[in-house]
């Protein structure tokens, strides 16, 4: 059988390869511990989760259009003008199945062959994928610790070329959990500027699981003149708990969303209409659940960093948001005479029985991802576990 030369550019997700075989390990009997695991331990809450069963019960089990209900579209509407004071009318929202179709609708309709993406590393496992699908390419912009693994202007301003399309900005970041503030966006902001056929990116998932010392913001919303040209990406998954409910939304120009929808509805079509009510009641409801939630990741986030410095050849710094903290584990990975961050994390689930993700899949060798979305108690047993394999 002969497969597209495309699917041979791609490789499957390593976090869910490695969550998969910390499944599979559970399964044989092994008590295993994964800390591999992008989503939220919390159940979705309550208010929530009622409006999904009353939509059902109303009978709201149908089809509806393609780029999501009006009411959705409407709420999506209210909550970027009030969280990040961004103007949008409902033909410049489109819903899908998860945050990551929308990325994936948006490289579809906007790159062709040739194109290049400007996606700093660390980066989420998908991005280049999505892109070399698209028959684009991905150009890594790689950071260091001491840049807090945020790129900067002259790194933006040096990368770009004739070929360039788009910019992806991911922040806080999956997997540091590093954001941009104020000064840095708008620095990044006057670089674009200077390149109007440069797209923008902003996948702002993580936006409300944020502790920095500043505000969250968004590029658009402090550089407005970019707005025509920036794809605001964003869902319900991550602050409400919401991952299996799969909404995820992007907003932007009439034109670029009009083509994304034609590419949905020749896909998936509309997301689920049950979840689609949810999610009305997660952005239109009281907020109180997600800063509950935040303020326990946070909890846990000020607790670990510190726990994770104490193990021996490891360094983290400490992070502004998201459920991710990016340890630096290069001595580590010497002082145990092994070769590499992969066969570091595999050290750790075999002897010490905690799945981690290696940092070559964020493309970052020589690090290692941990998500601390778990209780604080099987969090401190985790790092126990940690310490005495790498002791």
């Amino acid at each position: 059988m002969r497969f597209a030369a495309r699917v041979s550019k791609v490789k499957p997700s390593a976090t869910i390869a490695m969550s998969m075989k910390a499944l599979e390990l559970k399964a044989q009997g092994r008590d295993i511990i994964s800390l591999s695991v992008g989503e939220p331990d919390f159940d979705t809450p309550a208010h929530i989760a009622q409006a999904g069963i009353e939509a059902i019960e109303q009978g709201k089990t149908r089809y509806t259009a393609v780029d999501g209900t009006p009411e959705l579209k409407q709420a999506i509407i209210a909550k970027l003008q009030r969280d990040n004071e961004l103007d949008y009318t409902p033909k410049e929202i489109l819903v899908s199945s998860g945050a990551k179709q929308s990325i994936y609708n948006m490289l579809q309709a906007v790159l062709d062959e040739g194109d290049e993406v400007l996606v700093p590393a660390p980066y989420w496992v998908s991005y280049p994928d999505m892109v070399r699908l698209a028959n684009a390419e991905p150009v890594i912009l790689h950071t260091q610790p001491e840049q807090s693994y945020l790129i900067n202007p002259q790194q933006l301003e040096s990368a770009i070329n004739d070929k360039t399309r788009m910019l992806i900005l991911n922040a806080p970041s999956n997997p540091t959990g590093m954001g941009y503030g104020k000064k840095a966006l708008e620095a990044l902001g006057a670089v674009l500027l200077e390149h109007p056929k440069i797209l923008i990116c902003s996948d702002d998932i993580y936006e409300h699981i944020w502790w920095g010392e500043e505000p969250f913001y968004n590029l658009g919303q402090l550089v407005p003149e970019l707005k025509d040209r920036m794809v605001v990406i964003n869902g319900v998954s991550k602050a409400y708990a919401m991952t299996g409910w799969r909404i995820g939304y992007a907003a932007g120009p009439e034109g670029l969303i009009a083509q994304m929808r034609k590419i949905q509805g020749q896909s998936t079509s509309n997301p689920c209409s049950i979840s689609q009510a949810a999610a009305v009641a997660a952005l239109n409801g009281d907020q109180h659940c997600v800063t509950q939630m935040t303020q326990a990741f946070k909890e846990r986030h000020d607790w670990v960093v510190p726990a994770l410095n104490d193990c021996p050849g490891f360094s983290c710094q400490p992070a502004s948001g998201a459920f991710y903290v990016f340890v630096a584990c290069g001595d580590a990975i010497q002082s145990l005479g092994l070769n590499d961050d992969l066969q570091l994390a595999e050290h750790l689930l075999e002897k010490a029985g905690v799945a981690t993700v290696p940092g070559t899949a964020f493309g970052a060798p020589n690090h290692l991802r941990l998500s601390f979305a778990l209780g604080l108690e099987t969090l401190k047993e985790a790092i126990d576990r940690i310490r005495g394999a790498l002791a």
